[in-house]
């Protein structure tokens, strides 16, 4: 069989449906965020960053970057192993203790991305409890989904943040093991689960709460813990799942709960056991932003008026954006190849770089562009975001006038 046919087959179908994923080549610069260099076409040019997860621009942040610079001095660069093997250090310990405690839990484990530890723990929570069922949100992440999957427990969805189906669900299941997971804030629509009342559903069944706070931790929260620690909530939550890579500015992914829990996923976890740890330095440089994000409001409280400016300016010019609670802005599009063009021509003409959400990251006909306003935007930024947005609706309504004419 010729393997390289077969794959540009199917890499041209995905083209032809405007869903082939095209990388940025992007460069950060240390002090300039959310501006960044754009390396295209041979030539090198400044672009505004208006999609990045680094939600509160921590991964510039000085005590951020001295722990980063000062672990790899002392300890060097990798961590030379697994945890189990060789690569365990006291950074890491440090770091799990800091998570555990931003959650309110006895033990806390690091993985080395959000999407393992949602994948790890999962997988082995359904393969290992005898007869369990993991009720999953239907709007859930593909981490949780795989891990799920992976299981292979009995599932069964029940409608995005609806707790009255989920208890039916969990009704109809019985009085078997059961799993409840879902998360905090949804990163395409940027809604919130109606959390307290999940988790009273899960508490009335016996059922294990399972959350995802990755796109609430460092953001909500007195201290950053998410949208459980803001609701007084965390307490009640079994296992709490977060990651560093996105309002922490590092990379790395976690999950909190009793010491027992974290020493049976520890044990068991596939994801955790057999993959190298992340380098010492990492470890530093997350424990170092959660400690500075526990103590300070100042990068929380930027964001809100950014989002909230952005928001207003965007309804003045009659930008369709879906409305929520959270810090993410979708701009709805509804086209993947049309949603392709604006991304690329906000980067080319206007310097402005967010990226296309097509399928199947989100449903097809609802593609967007998915923007998360942060405390280092300008308000000139802001104004120049809506003023390339406002052209380009212009251009499209005027596209289909002459269609339609």
């Amino acid at each position: 069989m010729d393997f390289d046919t077969l794959f540009q087959s199917q890499l041209d179908a995905l083209k032809a449906d405007g869903n082939y994923r095209i990388f940025a080549d992007l460069e950060r610069v240390r002090g300039s965020f959310p501006k960044a260099a754009s390396h295209s076409g041979g030539s090198k040019s400044d672009v505004t960053v208006w999609c990045s997860n680094d939600y509160l621009g921590m991964g510039q942040h000085p005590d951020v970057i001295a722990a980063m610079v000062d672990t790899v001095q002392a300890c060097g660069t990798g961590a030379g192993g697994t945890r189990n093997i060789s690569g365990n250090t006291h950074h890491h310990l440090m770091l799990e203790a800091e998570l555990a405690d931003l959650h309110g839990k006895e033990g806390a484990l690091l993985f080395t991305s959000g999407y393992v530890s949602n994948w790890a723990a999962l997988s082995t929570l359904g393969s290992r409890i005898p007869n369990a069922v993991i009720l999953s949100d239907a709007g859930n992440h593909a981490s949780m989904i795989e891990g799920i999957r992976h299981s292979r427990a009995d599932k069964a969805l029940w409608k995005h943040n609806d707790w009255r189906d989920l208890d039916r669900k969990l009704h109809a299941v019985g009085d078997r093991p059961k799993i409840v997971a879902f998360e905090s804030v949804y990163s395409m629509d940027g809604d919130i689960a109606p959390i307290r009342e999940i988790v009273e559903v899960c508490e009335a069944h016996g059922a294990m709460s399972y959350i995802d706070e990755v796109h609430a931790v460092g953001m909500y929260g007195p201290r950053g813990g998410g949208v459980s620690e803001r609701e007084g909530l965390a307490h009640r939550i079994d296992l709490i799942e977060g990651t560093l890579g996105k309002a922490y500015g590092v990379v790395g992914g976690y999950i909190t709960g009793s010491a027992t829990l974290c020493d049976f996923i520890r044990s068991f976890a596939s994801g955790f056991i057999f993959t190298t740890a992340l380098p010492p330095a990492v470890a530093a440089a997350g424990a170092a932003s959660i400690r500075h994000l526990k103590s300070s409001d100042v990068e929380r409280l930027a964001p809100r008026d950014r989002v909230a400016q952005l928001r207003a300016k965007l309804d003045a010019a009659g930008i369709p954006h879906m409305h929520n609670d959270s810090h993410i802005i979708p701009v709805m599009i509804g086209d993947p190849v049309k949603c392709r063009q604006i991304s690329d021509i906000l980067m080319q003409d206007w310097g402005i770089y967010v990226q296309p959400i097509n399928y199947p990251t989100v449903p097809k006909g609802t593609e967007r562009l998915r923007i998360t306003p942060g405390p280092l935007h300008s308000d000139a930024d802001i104004d120049a975001l809506v003023m390339a947005l406002g052209s380009l609706w212009q251009r499209c309504a005027l596209a289909r006038n002459v269609a339609v004419a």
